[in-house]
C-alpha cells in the first residue's frame, strides 16, 4: 500500500492482457450521483500514465457508453470498464452508475468485481442507497475501501466525514472503519479554508506532498508527530485485533514496537479478507499536474491490499440441465465458465458483450456455448446455442485495444455475440455450463408505449428485443388484458433512457400512452334476462330466443354455464352455441367495457325455429341476454389489489404507513428487520401504485424497496367506480 514503501511504480499505463490471474485487481467504484467516481477513475487513469491529460478518459465507446440523455442531464446512467497498469498489475475499474434507477449496472459492477471502493463525499455526507449497497457488500463478504471526495468544499472535513463512515458502515465494529493517512492542509484563503496539498501516512509517518502536482515523500516536522500520535495508535490497535497471530496484541500492549512490515502485511490480509475497511482521501490533478491527490495510494491499496481473483470463492455453476459442476476457482486451465455482464449495441460493430471470465481461457474467434435461463418473465428468451466469437478487446472509452485471449480473472470485450444477453454463461461448446444468475431488482414502474407511425411499428418489435437484452432490469410485457404494451423500469431517468435508446440507437419512435389496470366486472346480485333475435327479411331468416339467469359467483370462479333447460324448448345442438354467445358478451364486458368474471349463467328457456334458428342465431341470443341481465342489476366494477411489501427504515415507518392509507391501502402486519429496518405488509389497489416506485424514494430519502405481487380483484369503492366510468364514456 502506499504507506508501506517510498518507491513509486515505473511501470504504468493502459492495460493490455492479464497473462496470470495473480496480476488482476477487478474493482467497482460504488457511490450515490455527484459524489466523484468518474472524476475519480479520470484521476486514476491519469496517474497510471494511461492518459497524458485529465479529463481524456472519453465515455462514449462501446461497452462504456454514456447516452444522450446523459450528456445533457449529467447523469452517468452505464457501467463503464477503465483497465490500467499499475506497478505490473493490470486493474479493471468498474464504475457504477450513482443514480438509483441504474442499479442493475452497479449490480453488474459488483458481479464482476473482487473488492469495492465506496466513494462518499465530504460535502454530501453517506446517502441511505450506499448504505444499503454496503449491506450487500457485507453480506457476501466482499472487501471494501472508502474514499473521501470533495475534500476541497468549503465545509468539507476528513476527520469528521471518517467519523460518518464508521457510524454508517461499521455498525458491528467502529474501529475496523480507520483512515489509513490524514491529510495536510495548506495555508488558509480569505474564506478561512485552508486547502488539501498533500496527506501523511500514520504508519510510516511520512508526509507525501502533492501541492505541486507530483508527489513528493518527506519527514514530517517534531511538532507535526504528536498530532499524528493518538490516529496512529488507533489504527495499530485496529490492524492488530484483526491479526492472525493471537500474541500480536500481548506484545503491543506490553509496550514492544511492532515492526511496520508486519503492520503492513495483517492490514492487507484484513483488507482482503473483508474484515478491515481502511479510509482514503482523493482529489483530482489540477490543470497540468500529472498526479491527483491520494492517486498513488488507492493504486498501492488496490494493488496491495484488495484480493486476487484466485481469492474469490469459486462461482455456483451447473450444467444446462441443473447437474452440479464442481469447479476450481479461477484456474486459466479448468473448463471455460465466463458470464456476460454488460451488453450494448455499438453502430459499427454491432453488439459488444463484456465478459468477466471465472474459470479457463476465452479465446478469439472460439465456438463457444451460450447458455442463459431464468429471465424469461422479463421479456429474455431461454436459450442453449453455440456461437462463434469475434474480436476480443479491451476497452479504453472509445477505443478498443485487441486481445489474443482473456485468462480466468480478466475482463474483456467480445464482439458479434448476437444471441447472447446480459447474465448469459459462456462455456465450451462441448461442455456446456451454466452459472447461478445474481439477483436483479424487479422493475416496479409501468411505461406504456405504442409504436408513433406505421413505419415505426415495423421496427418496434426488434427494437424492444433489443433493449431488454441488454438491461435484464427491464421487464418486457404483452399484456393480453389491456392489449398495451408495457415496459417495466426502475424509476423515470430509467425510463427516459429506454426512450432515447428506442429513439436514437434503434430509430423508433414511440408515443407514451396512459398505462391500463387490468379492471373487471360482476354482478353483484341475481338476475335475469331475456335474449331475443328474430329477424325475417325474405329468403332464409334468423330466430333464437333464451332466457337465462345470472348470480354471482365467490372472487375466482369465472364464468360457469349451467344448462337447466327442459322439455327441448332449446335443442340441444344450440346450447354451446347460447354458451359461446354469452362467453363473447362476458369478454366484451357489460357496463364499462370490462370483462365479466365470477358469475354463473344459467339457462333456463327459449324458443327455437325448425328453419330459420341456427348457431349464429343463438350465439347473438345468448349475448342479448346477459346485455338485458346487466340493464336490470347492480354492476360492480371490480380492481387488481396487489399484496405489497415495504422494507423501510424505522425513522420512516410512519410516513409510509400514512401514505399507503391515502392509497385506500390497508396494513396488514408489520415486521422487525434487521438494521434498524421494519417491514410493513399491505394491501393496496394496483391502480393506487402506478408511480409507488417513484413516490416511495421520495418519502424514504431513496432508503426503502418495495414488492408487489397480485392478490385478487375486489369491488372498487362506488365514488372510484363512477369516476372510471365517466373516463371510459369520455374515451370512447
Amino acid at each position: 500500500m502506499g504507506d508501506k514503501a517510498n518507491t513509486h511504480p515505473g511501470a504504468a499505463g493502459r492495460a493490455t492482457a492479464a497473462d496470470h490471474p495473480a496480476s488482476v485487481r477487478n474493482v467497482v467504484l460504488v457511490g450515490h450521483s455527484g459524489s466523484g467516481k468518474t472524476t475519480l477513475v479520470e484521476a486514476l487513469a491519469l496517474t497510471a500514465g494511461a492518459v497524458n491529460r485529465a479529463g481524456r478518459v472519453e465515455d462514449g465507446g462501446t461497452v462504456s457508453d454514456y447516452d444522450d440523455i446523459e450528456h445533457r442531464q449529467k447523469r452517468s446512467v452505464q457501467l463503464s470498464l477503465v483497465p490500467v497498469d499499475w506497478d505490473g498489475y493490470k486493474i479493471n475499474i468498474l464504475d457504477t452508475p450513482g443514480y438509483a434507477d441504474f442499479v442493475g449496472e452497479l449490480r453488474a459492477g459488483l458481479r464482476a468485481a473482487d473488492a469495492a471502493l465506496f466513494v462518499v463525499s465530504a460535502s454530501d455526507g453517506v446517502d441511505g442507497s450506499t448504505r444499503m449497497v454496503w449491506e450487500e457488500c457485507a453480506a457476501v463478504g466482499m472487501p471494501r475501501a472508502i474514499v473521501v471526495t470533495h475534500l476541497e468544499a468549503a465545509r468539507a472535513d476528513f476527520d469528521e466525514m471518517t467519523r460518518t463512515c464508521a457510524e454508517a458502515f461499521g455498525a458491528d465494529d467502529p474501529d475496523a472503519v480507520l483512515p489509513l493517512y490524514l491529510p495536510l492542509h495548506g495555508e488558509q484563503g480569505p474564506d478561512g479554508h485552508a486547502p488539501v496539498t498533500g496527506l501523511t501516512g500514520l504508519l510510516s509517518q511520512r508526509l507525501f506532498d502533492y501541492s505541486t502536482g507530483e508527489r513528493k515523500e518527506s519527514e514530517p516536522g517534531p511538532d507535526q508527530l504528536p498530532l499524528l500520535e493518538r490516529a496512529r495508535n488507533r489504527l495499530i490497535e485496529g490492524i492488530i485485533a484483526e491479526s492472525e497471530d493471537e500474541t500480536l496484541m500481548d506484545r503491543y500492549l506490553g509496550g514492544e514496537e511492532i515492526d511496520i512490515t508486519t503492520l503492513v502485511q495483517d492490514l492487507e490480509r484484513a483488507v482482503a479478507r473483508g474484515t478491515f475497511f481502511p479510509v482514503l482521501a482523493a482529489a483530482p490533478a489540477a490543470d497540468g499536474a500529472r498526479q491527483g491527490l491520494g492517486t498513488v495510494e488507492l493504486l498501492e491499496l488496490i494493488t496491495g491490499g484488495f484480493p486476487t481473483p484466485r481469492e474469490r470463492a469459486a462461482p455456483t455453476v451447473t450444467t444446462p440441465d441443473g447437474t452440479a459442476r464442481e469447479v476450481k476457482a479461477c484456474d486459466p486451465d479448468g473448463p471455460l465458465v465466463a458470464e456476460v455482464v454488460k451488453t450494448a449495441s455499438d453502430p459499427y460493430v454491432g453488439r459488444v458483450s463484456l465478459v468477466r471470465v471465472f474459470s479457463g481461457t476465452l479465446r478469439a474467434d472460439d465456438t463457444v456455448h451460450v447458455s442463459g435461463h431464468g429471465l424469461a418473465d422479463r421479456g429474455h428468451e431461454d436459450h442453449d446455442v453455440d456461437e462463434r466469437i469475434g474480436a476480443l478487446s479491451t476497452p479504453f472509452g472509445k477505443q478498443q485495444r485487441s486481445l489474443t485471449h482473456c485468462i480466468a480473472g480478466d475482463l474483456a470485450c467480445v464482439a458479434k455475440l448476437n444471441r447472447a444477453e446480459t447474465g448469459d454463461t459462456l462455456s465450451a461448446k462441448d461442455d456446456p455450463l451454466l452459472m447461478a444468475p445474481w439477483e436483479m431488482p424487479d422493475p416496479l414502474l409501468p411505461l406504456a408505449i405504442q409504436a408513433h407511425s406505421k413505419a415505426d411499428e415495423d421496427k418496434l418489435s426488434q427494437g424492444l428485443g433489443r433493449l431488454v437484452a441488454e438491461d435484464p432490469t427491464m421487464r418486457l410485457e404483452q399484456n393480453q388484458n389491456t392489449h398495451q404494451v408495457v415496459l417495466w423500469c426502475l424509476g423515470e431517468a430509467h425510463a427516459d433512457v429506454a426512450l432515447e435508446r428506442l429513439r436514437n440507437r434503434y430509430g423508433v419512435q414511440v408515443d407514451v400512452i396512459p398505462h391500463k389496470v387490468a379492471l373487471r366486472e360482476t354482478f353483484a346480485g341475481r338476475s335475469a334476462g331475456r335474449g331475443r333475435h328474430v329477424k325475417q327479411s325474405g329468403g332464409h331468416g334468423q330466430y333464437a330466443i333464451c332466457e337465462i339467469e345470472v348470480e354471482p359467483l365467490p372472487g375466482g370462479s369465472g364464468i360457469e354455464f349451467v344448462d337447466k333447460v327442459v322439455g327441448g324448448a332449446v335443442p340441444r345442438q344450440f346450447i354451446p352455441s347460447v354458451e359461446k354467445g354469452v362467453r363473447a358478451q362476458a369478454a366484451r364486458g357489460v357496463a364499462a367495457g370490462y370483462p365479466l368474471i365470477d358469475v354463473r349463467v344459467t339457462l333456463l328457456d327459449g324458443k327455437a325455429h325448425s328453419v330459420d334458428s341456427s348457431d349464429a342465431a343463438f350465439q347473438t341470443a345468448g349475448a342479448l341476454a346477459l346485455r338485458e341481465a346487466a340493464a336490470d342489476a347492480r354492476i360492480h366494477l371490480l380492481e387488481p389489489v396487489a399484496e405489497v411489501t415495504v422494507l423501510v427504515g424505522d425513522d420512516y415507518v410512519g410516513t409510509v404507513m400514512s401514505d399507503l392509507s391515502g392509497r385506500r391501502g390497508r396494513v396488514v402486519g408489520t415486521e422487525q428487520a434487521a438494521g434498524g429496518r421494519t417491514l410493513v405488509r399491505a394491501e393496496v389497489p394496483e391502480i393506487e401504485i402506478g408511480r409507488y416506485a417513484v413516490d416511495l424514494r421520495s418519502l424514504s430519502h431513496g432508503t426503502a424497496r418495495f414488492g408487489r405481487t397480485y392478490a385478487r380483484h375486489e369491488p372498487m369503492p362506488p365514488q372510484v367506480a363512477e369516476r372510471i366510468r365517466e373516463q371510459t364514456r369520455e374515451a370512447s
